[in-house]
């Protein structure tokens, strides 16, 4: 998923609070919103003169508007990783809610289906271990006996 396609899934699931979302879509998504907050705080400083300790009307505007689509992708990436969409409330836990937040948000999505849905990334059922390596060792195998 690259960046414009994250971005408009984010704005269709607009309020979507189920499924699943995979780590591409909710960091991409979030450095958008970084990046559209950092433009509009200059533009609500060189248009309205805001100060820089301020929020002007542009990204009160802009916040407004992703409030929604922030919250939802943040449940859905915490579906990904088998965690209710509720845990966002951490939040509001000064540096330790944050820092457990940052860790499930970049941690890899549970394998296959969970209980919000399918693996956003088409992931089987079955665990690692059980594929097929992708080269041949030119190493033999070598029994062990005790």
């Amino acid at each position: 998923m690259n960046f414009n396609a994250a971005v408009a899934t984010c704005f269709r699931k607009y309020a979507v609070f189920s499924g699943r979302a995979p780590r591409a879509e909710y960091w991409w998504f979030t450095l958008f919103l970084l990046l559209a907050g950092f433009a509009l705080g200059l533009a609500d400083a060189l248009f309205f003169l805001t100060p820089a300790d301020q929020t002007g009307p542009l990204n009160t505007i802009f916040t407004l508007a992703t409030l929604l689509p922030s919250l939802a992708v943040g449940a859905r990436r915490l579906h990904d990783v088998d965690r209710t969409g509720w845990w966002l409330l951490l939040w509001l836990v000064p540096v330790l809610g944050w820092l457990i937040l940052l860790w499930w948000t970049v941690q890899p999505g549970t394998r296959g289906p969970n209980r919000f849905g399918p693996d956003p990334l088409g992931g089987d059922d079955g665990p690692e271990e059980t594929h097929e390596p992708c080269h041949r060792s030119p190493i033999p195998k070598v029994s062990r006996r005790n």
